[in-house]
């Protein structure tokens, strides 16, 4: 399955399911990133971390290790 780490600039995606437990897992998806949502990755740092998203309307940065966590389709 495809992570959102390894989305390129100017997609957009559809979460499938976060992996992780706990507050990590808890954190992702207080950002707005749920089952179902699509995202749009609009650009990705020079040395690939942070990576900037579009999702629910708003703008967010998240970590290469948080996008990991995200399955998308």
């Amino acid at each position: 399955m495809k992570t959102l780490k390894q989305v390129k600039v100017g997609q957009t995606v559809k979460v499938v399911k976060i992996q992780g437990t706990g507050p990590v897992k808890r954190r992702i998806m207080d950002m707005g990133i749920t089952k179902g949502v699509e995202i749009y990755v609009r650009k990705v740092a020079p040395l690939g971390d942070p990576v900037e998203i579009n999702v629910r309307g708003y703008e967010l940065s998240l970590r290469r290790a948080d996008a990991e966590m995200v399955e998308v389709e």
